[in-house]
């Protein structure tokens, strides 16, 4: 299984360094020696070994093995970066992947059905789950915190998620 971890938004310098809008907290997805998929706008995928990447500006600067020019670089722009979930270092009991939460039901802790997660959004103090109920007529979302006050289980294997909803949610 791929996993999704970044994104090629420009060239950088005239070597065919790559700015990488990052999608993971940490860097170590882009450690040097991994080889990377690059998917770009029309399906074509070629896989890339990572020589380096260092901390830019709010992404990612990574030079991949054969891109050496600007050129070479430019032709990458809009292209999506992939690894393997198997190369993901193992997390601790209750920390869990992105790629992990999206497409969990989640149910009140009276079973009632709130929709799905959607997508996460990355706060300073904690993230918040965009959780969408797709079978009513309207849209209907409900943003809900990840904090262990209101996220009570997460099971990956029914693909459920419990939450305690505070007051006016």
């Amino acid at each position: 299984m791929f996993l999704t971890i970044g994104k090629i938004v420009g060239a950088h310098g005239v070597k065919g360094n790559i700015k990488v809008h990052s999608y993971a907290e940490s860097l170590s997805v882009f450690e040097p020696g991994r080889s990377i998929l690059v998917i770009n706008a029309k399906g074509i995928e070629k896989t890339f070994e990572i020589n380096w990447a260092k901390p830019h500006s709010r992404g990612v600067l990574l030079s991949l093995r054969g891109i050496d020019s600007r050129k070479s670089a430019e032709a990458l722009i809009g292209s999506e970066l992939f690894i393997t979930r198997d190369s993901l270092p193992e997390l601790e009991d209750g920390v869990y992947y992105w790629s992990d939460i999206i497409g969990l039901s989640v149910f009140t802790i009276d079973q009632q059905y709130i929709g799905r997660v959607e997508s996460i959004i990355q706060t300073g103090s904690n993230d918040v789950y965009v959780v969408k109920d797709l079978s009513r007529d309207h849209d209907n979302e409900t943003l809900i915190p990840a904090l262990e006050s209101v996220v009570l289980e997460i099971d990956l294997e029914n693909n459920t998620m419990r939450v305690d909803l505070p007051e006016g949610l």
